[in-house]
């Protein structure tokens, strides 16, 4: 990759180049819409095991660690479903030959983050979760660990996303995210004994049977320990055609919450060039040992920019999206609350 002189994030026609020069390979073809203006969907395989506990297989392969910790294996081109309060190993199907000078992040697609699943990318001889090492050849595992809704997954199923980068790219400037609590609804609360969520499912869920409405009193929501919440940003969330961001939780002294699973922005979100003017950044919030008060306008999580290495040849949203002048929004799985 020495065309790339300046370090930074790639973008979509340069991780077409990488899969046309074969350092991002795949078991199928690869879908129309899976690479993203600085980003790559990944894809479930066929294989997954029900693990005993999660692990960092730094000393070693994933499999030969899995064979160590599994408890069954579950057939993906079925369809299975992976129940809360599990931890399960999946077999992507993307697998990376990177070249010199590249290496990658993974996180969490929004859709996942925002029905509570945590997922985490693996590679061989790792010592980090998500991230992978400059030049790594080899196959990529994803863990997957549903905390409030049990959800039924399959081959081709989309739960994380791959950025590629060039060297160590600036960090351009550091944001604040703070919380709206001004609405009549001001968030959402999932339901810990609801039913199944079909990933692969758009609008196929009544949200009344996953969700419950929060009321603010005073400006002010009370976060009960252990419950998920779906709440949204304060300001707007504009992400220039130039530049990709990584929302980042707080410093924990500042409040006993996680906010944020899924942590990619990619250019041209809430944008007016992609036609996503205010947009808002909606927050996966889950509270920690102790109940705590969140008031409006709270400060809650960064949103760190890099730039990427060029523009990108299509922005957020150009193949379609749900997410893009959005609002206080549920996950692309359910209807629209009150319709």
């Amino acid at each position: 990759m020495s065309a790339f002189q300046a370090p930074g994030i790639l973008p979509c026609q340069s991780i077409d180049a990488l899969i046309a020069q074969g350092a991002i390979t795949s078991a199928t073809p690869f879908d129309a819409d899976q690479v993203q203006p600085a980003s790559l969907d990944l894809r479930l395989a066929g294989r997954c095991w029900r693990v005993r506990a999660s692990f960092l297989p730094r000393h070693g392969t994933v499999r030969d660690r899995i064979a160590e910790v599994a408890m069954h294996e579950l057939d993906l081109t079925r369809g299975a479903v992976l129940e809360r309060g599990c931890v399960y190993i999946a077999e992507l199907q993307e697998r990376l030959k990177l070249p010199a000078g590249v290496s990658a992040r993974a996180n969490p697609k929004s859709s996942s983050g925002r029905v509570d699943v945590f997922v985490r990318l693996l590679s061989d001889y790792g010592d980090t979760f998500d991230d992978v090492r400059e030049g790594y050849d080899g196959p990529i595992y994803i863990e997957i660990a549903p905390q409030t809704f049990s959800v039924l997954v399959r081959a081709g199923t989309r739960l994380n996303q791959l950025r590629l980068k060039v060297g160590t790219p600036e960090r351009l400037r550091t944001m604040s995210v703070s919380v709206d609590l001004t609405g009549e609804i001001a968030g959402f609360r999932g339901r810990r004994h609801a039913g199944v969520v079909d990933l692969d499912h758009v609008d196929g869920h009544d949200p009344r049977d996953f969700w419950e409405p929060l009321i603010p009193r005073n400006g002010q929501l009370l976060l009960d320990p252990g419950e998920f919440y779906i709440l949204a940003s304060k300001g707007a969330v504009e992400i220039p055609v130039m530049e990709a961001a990584e929302m980042t939780p707080i410093d924990p002294s500042v409040g006993e919450f996680r906010v944020h699973y899924a942590g990619f922005f990619d250019p041209g979100f809430g944008t007016d060039e992609a036609h996503g003017k205010g947009s808002k950044g909606v927050l996966e919030v889950r509270s920690h040992e102790t109940p705590f008060i969140l008031e409006d306008d709270q400060t809650v999580a960064r949103l760190v920019y890099e730039p990427l290495t060029e523009r990108p040849s299509r922005l957020y949203g150009d193949l379609g999206s749900h997410y893009q002048r959005q609002g206080l929004k549920l996950s692309k799985h359910f209807k629209v609350w009150g319709e």
